[in-house]
């Protein structure tokens, strides 16, 4: 997959959906990804009884993004409370295009790609101008 430590990036992950609150799907998620100055960060899923504002994982890592100094993201892996690296929902393939770059790397179930095969012809700020 490429030189990059996947293994320990997906254990970081798997790590953070130990602390996920899913209470109603019983489905926890776990996000790892890095940044490009090379910090680590993580998000967990965190669900709510009015179902529509519960949080995904990808919300709770880019929060740390943003609270952390900011920054693009260059590597991402989300799991699944099992360990099974899953795919992120639409809305989150926007954050993670937002919040990376076209060249971030997402390990996805069909093997690691880019954010521009993930989110093909992805609306961002430069639709925006």
């Amino acid at each position: 997959m490429t030189d990059f430590d996947w293994d320990g990036l997906r254990d970081k992950a798997i790590e953070a959906a130990t602390h996920a609150y899913a209470p109603y799907s019983s489905y926890p998620v776990g996000v790892a990804a890095v940044v490009d100055d090379g910090r680590v960060l993580q998000g967990c899923n965190v669900e709510n009884a009015a179902y529509g504002v519960g949080l995904c994982a990808e919300c709770g890592l880019v929060s740390q993004l943003h609270l952390t100094g900011g920054g693009r993201l260059t590597h991402v892996v989300c799991v699944n409370g099992k360990g099974d690296v899953i795919m992120p929902c639409g809305r989150c393939r926007q954050l993670l295009w937002e919040n990376g770059r076209p060249t971030t790397l997402l390990w996805t179930v069909s093997g690691v790609k880019p954010m521009s095969e993930v989110l093909p012809d992805a609306f961002g700020p430069d639709d925006l101008a």
